[in-house]
């Protein structure tokens, strides 16, 4: 498969866990799957909660774990020209624009509807700002948001999920480019970081999965090519959530790396290995590609 190309994408918050490996070696399966590449990008854009020594210990991790990226990381918080530069193109062809509101004005407009909000949902933006600043809004902090008004859902294909779809305007709304305190959003950044390390193929965890939309759309807008998508199964903490560092998650022991990577491998499908890292990573990627490559649809 000449020209497949993939990533893990770790936000140095924190040390890699049982989650987190279970991404990184499913996108590394994929790749060397299909004899392609395999890259990191380390996601720390939001720079007031991430650490460059944290983004060391997660490249260390992975050595430990035999998941070698083709070529040298990229580093979000080195990108943010690119970003504005993007930014400043959608603004002037007016796909987004300055919002004042804050989080507690948007909580307490949820608040007063008649349906509840479901727990951990977001917040729909309702367009306040659409139609401009009002009043003395403009000397706020201002973030800036992407128009989702396309009039039309956005239609895409999982690799394991299947067909897919989300009207982005209605489940969603308008939604954060650039924040008020200068931050570039995850959106906007994984968009342009796909598109300039040549992404062919997104290999992550579920929970990212409602992110789809809003990626391809910012693709369309952008005139950027949209990867193919494959959203794993997660690893679930106690309280039966996604496993987080929020909810207990412990760092691997990069010194028993392969007992690590075979908790990953099982929740993957994969069978347990003993014996050494590399021949346990080789009978992986051999049973990978028996089980996905036949399901492997080359064009996006």
């Amino acid at each position: 498969m000449n020209g497949y190309r993939g990533r893990f994408a770790p936000s140095p918050t924190g040390p890699l866990h049982a989650g987190s490996l279970v991404a990184a070696l499913a996108s590394w399966l994929d790749a060397r799957a299909h004899d392609g590449e395999w890259l990191l990008r380390i996601e720390d854009v939001d720079q007031q909660r991430c650490s460059a020594e944290l983004a060391h210990v997660i490249l260390q991790q992975l050595s430990a774990c035999g998941l070698q990226s083709d070529l040298p990381p990229l580093w979000q918080s080195r990108r943010d020209d690119l970003y504005q530069q993007a930014l400043d193109q959608l603004v002037a062809r007016h796909l987004a624009y300055p919002c004042a509101c804050t989080r507690r004005e948007l909580e307490a407009t949820h608040s007063n509807m008649a349906a509840p909000r479901p727990r951990n949902a977001e917040l729909i933006y309702p367009g306040t700002c659409r139609k401009g600043l009002q009043g003395s809004a403009s000397n706020k902090p201002l973030a800036w948001r992407a128009r989702s008004d396309s009039g039309r859902p956005i239609h895409w294909s999982d690799r394991r999920l299947g067909a897919q779809w989300q009207d982005v305007e209605r489940e969603v709304g308008d939604f954060v480019l650039k924040r008020a305190d200068g931050c570039y959003s995850y959106q906007l950044a994984v968009v342009l970081d796909d598109a300039a390390q040549g992404i062919t193929d997104v290999v992550r965890g579920e929970d990212l999965c409602n992110n789809t939309a809003r990626q391809i759309l910012l693709q369309h807008q952008l005139g950027l090519p949209t990867p193919r998508y494959l959203h794993t199964a997660l690893v679930l903490g106690a309280n039966q959530e996604k496993l987080s560092k929020q909810n207990g998650a412990l760092s691997i022991d990069s010194t028993q790396p392969l007992a690590a990577l075979n908790q990953a491998a099982l929740v993957l499908g994969l069978p347990q290995r003993e014996g050494k890292l590399d021949d346990a990573l080789n009978h992986w990627v051999a049973a990978w590609r028996a089980v996905w490559l036949p399901l492997y649809n080359p064009a996006p």
